[in-house]
């Protein structure tokens, strides 16, 4: 438990019982509440100022104890995503990117699948990026970085054969304006020609040392996901951008769907990320 919480900073109980398991779901919730009262678990209070926070299962991240002991037994590792131990601004969008990479984790333990988290990524890119202090930010050709909310690969495998492909996740929940009329001022398409710019460039191969890079855009909205394909010129569109729409509120259980179901894309057949071909 205290390991995936070092993966994803933040997890309701529901997702921590999906990766853990257990005879009954209750009592792996009576469970929680003791380790929080022991100092082991954190509760962040950011959960608690929005409507209906406390109708929902509790969300969690590693409190002093738990961190002592991952020290102790020498597990404490980077993240999936960017999310430091820093407090959080944007909470929400914290969470959200929490729930959509476990929720694809949990879709491919599901399938059968090894889920790649980014710590391996890291360990096996080339040794200027372990040793930066961005190791996260893409290097695009044309100079500046684009930085992913999550990142991680998975191998698929037929008989004795392994086949990869690695993801860049971009959580969206339709607070960045989708275009702006100046240039150089951040937008949504503004990102995509980032990456555009970097998987052009060959910058994930490069930078991360992997052979491949799909963009996974996830929103919350269905008419926000319509405005992002129809905002988005055909010219700057590339099979390797995935989208996806799942309202928030169907989170707070993992979607392991988010994995399993096709994504769709601009100018190209939908891709079901859970097959290699």
């Amino acid at each position: 438990m205290f390991r995936f919480l070092t993966r994803y900073r933040y997890l309701r109980s529901t997702y921590l019982y999906a990766f853990v398991g257990g005879a009954s779901e209750t009592r792996f919730k009576e469970r929680l509440g003791d380790l929080f009262h022991e100092g082991y678990l954190d509760r962040p209070a950011q959960q608690w100022d929005y409507a209906n926070a406390r109708c929902k299962p509790v969300v969690h991240e590693l409190g002093a104890g738990a961190a002592r002991i991952l020290r102790d037994y020498g597990a404490d590792g980077a993240r999936t995503c960017c999310l430091e131990r820093a407090a959080h601004r944007q909470f929400r969008h914290s969470l959200l990117i929490c729930e959509a990479l476990a929720s694809i984790e949990l879709g491919a333990r599901a399938c059968g699948l090894r889920f790649i988290p980014w710590p391996e990524m890291l360990a096996r890119a080339p040794e200027a990026t372990r040793a930066t202090t961005r190791p996260f930010a893409l290097p695009m050709p044309s100079g500046g970085y684009v930085v992913p909310d999550g990142a991680f690969g998975i191998e698929y495998r037929s008989g004795d054969a392994s086949a990869y492909r690695f993801f860049a996740l971009e959580a969206d929940r339709g607070t960045m304006p989708l275009a702006r009329t100046r240039q150089g001022q951040t937008s949504y398409t503004a990102k995509l020609a980032a990456y555009q710019d970097a998987i052009g460039g060959r910058a994930h191969k490069a930078h991360w040392g992997v052979p491949n890079l799909l963009v996974l855009t996830l929103t919350t909205s269905e008419s926000r996901l319509a405005a992002m394909l129809a905002r988005t010129d055909k010219d700057r569109s590339s099979p390797a951008f995935l989208f996806k729409a799942a309202e928030e509120s169907a989170l707070v259980r993992p979607m392991p769907e988010l994995f399993t179901a096709p994504w769709e894309r601009i100018g190209a057949p939908p891709l079901h990320i859970a097959e290699s071909r």
